[in-house]
């Protein structure tokens, strides 16, 4: 078969890169019965996941090895730390996806050609949150 006779559509091309952290917090909003008023942790997981129109030499939307400046970010400033004593939030799944992409776009994104499309933070295997980015 000729390979270069096939024909590549137009479209958006996609990837996603998981990133991981130990954190812990609790949220003092909420009632003292609530589980989450106290304090825990969990072994968070971020991915990004981020999107172009034509790929980058080789062959890629952004290189995972960019990446690396937020994989950074997490380990020294979120990675074994008390969440609600460090950010100016109290630190759901949902307001950290939103920090998260607000971090991402601010520090690494004018440095790479891919653009973010969404943070999702799982604290669990069954439980996540997602921000998605608004067109820019």
């Amino acid at each position: 078969m000729d390979f270069s006779s096939v024909p590549l559509p137009p479209g958006e091309l996609t990837i996603a890169k998981t990133f991981s952290f130990e954190a812990g917090h609790r949220l003092p909003g909420l009632p003292d019965e609530h589980k989450c008023s106290r304090q825990h942790g969990h072994s968070y997981k971020v991915e990004v996941i981020l999107t172009a129109p034509s790929l980058e030499e080789p062959g890629f939307v952004t290189d995972f090895g960019a990446l690396a400046p937020f994989k950074a970010f997490l380990n020294t400033e979120l990675d074994h730390h008390n969440l609600h004593e460090i950010l100016p939030f109290e630190p759901t799944s949902e307001r950290l996806a939103q920090f998260l992409a607000g971090w991402f776009i601010q520090h690494l994104q004018p440095t790479i050609p891919g653009r973010l499309l969404a943070v999702q933070v799982r604290e669990t295997q069954s439980s996540w949150a997602r921000f998605d980015v608004a067109d820019q």
